[in-house]
């Protein structure tokens, strides 16, 4: 369990910008002095702002290919077990394993597979559904849709310190910084 240096009843602290440009310069120098629980909320997306939250790629394509490759010999595996094992039928001396009529269903149980594997991956590392999120308690990010931008640092960084960390935010040119309750 995390334990919080102060104040166990906060989010953390949201600093308000009125500029991307700003925004961008506060998120690398937080970021410089050590942070790491943090986000940025922008009312469309900036550019340069994956460097300092080191956004790491998501795994969702390995999950696709793990989804496809399931569905895809699972429906093969499926038919040759009905056709072969379970129902054998010789119509017309067939063989029982007729492998290319099995070609369609392998692969639409494929697509299923990997796309199943995809959607539910991608809302899974995204931490979707979330209906709920302690930033809207604050009044003022009401405006982060419109034309201002916000960064919250988390409380339970482990460089969090609520009256250096506020100080540290009104340091870097914001227009207002605000505590985030749970």
């Amino acid at each position: 369990m995390q334990k919080y240096k102060s104040r166990p009843h906060l989010y953390g602290l949201m600093a308000e910008f009125d500029s991307p440009e700003t925004l961008r310069e506060a998120s690398q120098r937080v970021s410089d002095q050590g942070y790491r629980c943090m986000d940025a909320y922008t009312p469309f997306p900036v550019e340069g702002m994956k460097k300092p939250f080191r956004l790491n790629h998501k795994p969702v394509s390995l999950l696709t290919l793990i989804g496809g490759l399931i569905g895809g010999l699972g429906g093969f595996y499926m038919q040759h077990w009905i056709e072969a094992v379970d129902y054998p039928m010789n119509i017309g001396g067939r063989p029982w394993d007729s492998f290319p009529s099995f070609i369609p269903v392998t692969f639409e149980l494929t697509v299923l597979g990997a796309s199943l594997f995809a959607f539910i991956g991608m809302l899974a590392l995204n931490g979707l559904p979330r209906p709920y999120h302690p930033v809207f308690h604050v009044p003022r990010f009401a405006l982060a849709s419109r034309d201002r931008f916000f960064l919250c640092i988390e409380s339970v960084d482990p460089l969090f310190e609520y009256s250096r960390t506020r100080e540290f935010l009104q340091n870097l040119g914001a227009k207002g910084v605000f505590d985030v309750p749970y």
